[in-house]
């Protein structure tokens, strides 16, 4: 931005609010919504054109005379890049303003492998796709990336994440500026998650939860519209709430009797090798449901009901109008879902359960990198960032 006085720093931010729906509006529009001066309005609507943030639309109907100009967002003006790396996957994309995918790049990726050589992969598939989309590294905004671990959200650092070894405390906003000069927003993969599957399927909820079934079992929160990270960034970690008929077994935390050891994909699959079933992984448990097996269906189904055992609690707590089941365990469909609802909807209180959805998830896979495009898209598009200048004509 150029070099203006905060004030109309301030009031380009608070008119390009009002034009972020997408919905095109004319100079009066805008001056009507605003209370602002037509005079003032145009000034502004002029400086965000120059920014590339808006652009002229059709015309709107006339009234008599030459019609006016519309103008709406440019989605098109940066894009931002969105990484989604989970336990042994890895996934990043380009996005337009919208939160779009314009492209994006998938591959096996082990988290131990350790920060530089999972994060160099980010950036080489970055400036690949980049390549790919006919824009530079100078069109990127800012990058969002979710990772499986406690991540300290003010600073962006992994925090004592339990399968990301070599990952405590590493400074990958800085690491990834060194490559990629942008801003670096870094956040839980459920957080991340729980945001893509708002903005694909929930827009308009505003009391919102998804729970990711996979290796490990995580929530992320949505709360009177915002996503609600807690003091430390720890908020929604239900994998470790401790249920009593599970008081003797280990989990990978230090503890026992963690929901994670009873009802995570490796959980179930141990419980099936117990009974003398061959099932080594939550792959191996989604395969045997998709047969048929009785066996694994029935532990599926119990899984469930442990979810919904703390979902409960959830429920009691944060009310929520929906709340969606993802990741890589949902692929078993409705036997882990109909457990959830049959512990859920038994166990709370009417009012609570009243109008609650508890629904699979409609973004599966895409939940977590859709979810960091926004990320990145927040934090381009805030008053904060605009306010000062962040988007250079």
């Amino acid at each position: 931005m150029t070099t203006e006085s905060p004030q109309v720093a301030s009031g380009v931010s608070q008119l390009f609010q009002l034009l972020r729906d997408g919905v095109p509006r004319t100079r009066a529009e805008l001056a009507k919504s605003t209370g602002l001066a037509r005079s003032t309005v145009a000034v502004r609507v002029d400086e965000l054109m120059r920014m590339g943030l808006i652009t002229p639309v059709a015309d709107a109907v006339s009234t008599g005379g030459r019609p006016p100009s519309q103008f709406a967002i440019n989605p098109a003006a940066k894009v931002v890049v969105a990484v989604d790396i989970g336990a042994s996957h890895a996934t990043v994309a380009i996005a337009d303003l919208s939160g779009t995918i314009l492209l994006e790049k998938s591959g096996a990726l082990d988290i131990a492998l350790g920060p530089e050589p999972v994060l160099s992969w980010v950036v080489d598939g970055a400036h690949e796709l980049l390549a790919g989309a006919g824009r530079s590294p100078r069109d990127v905004a800012a990058m969002g990336i979710g990772v499986p671990g406690p991540v300290e959200h003010s600073t962006g650092l992994p925090v004592n994440p339990p399968i990301m070894p070599g990952w405590d405390r590493f400074d990958i906003p800085g690491w990834i500026a060194a490559h990629l000069p942008v801003p670096v927003l870094v956040d839980n993969d459920v957080n991340v998650m729980a945001l893509g599957e708002r903005s694909v399927a929930w827009p308009g909820v505003g009391h919102f939860l998804f729970v990711k079934v996979a290796t490990g079992i995580g929530a992320g929160l949505i709360a009177g519209g915002q996503l609600q990270r807690g003091a430390q960034g720890t908020a929604g970690d239900i994998g470790h709430v401790q249920l009593a008929r599970a008081s003797t077994v280990a989990c990978r935390c230090g503890n026992r009797g963690c929901l994670e050891a009873l009802a995570s994909g490796p959980a179930i699959a141990r419980v099936l090798r117990e009974e003398g079933i061959d099932a080594q992984s939550g792959d191996d448990v989604v395969d045997l449901v998709k047969r048929g097996n009785v066996d694994a269906i029935q532990a599926v189904r119990q899984a469930g009901r442990d979810i919904g055992d703390v979902l409960t609690t959830c429920v009691s707590f944060i009310n929520p109008s929906v709340i969606a089941i993802g990741g890589s365990m949902a692929r078993v469909g409705e036997h882990l879902i109909a457990g959830v609802r049959e512990v859920v909807y038994t166990r709370s209180t009417p009012l609570a359960t009243e109008h609650l959805s508890i629904v699979p998830s409609v973004a599966a896979e895409k939940a977590g990198v859709i979810g960091a495009s926004m990320l990145a898209v927040e934090h381009v598009l805030s008053p904060e960032s605009l306010t000062t200048g962040f988007l250079p004509a």
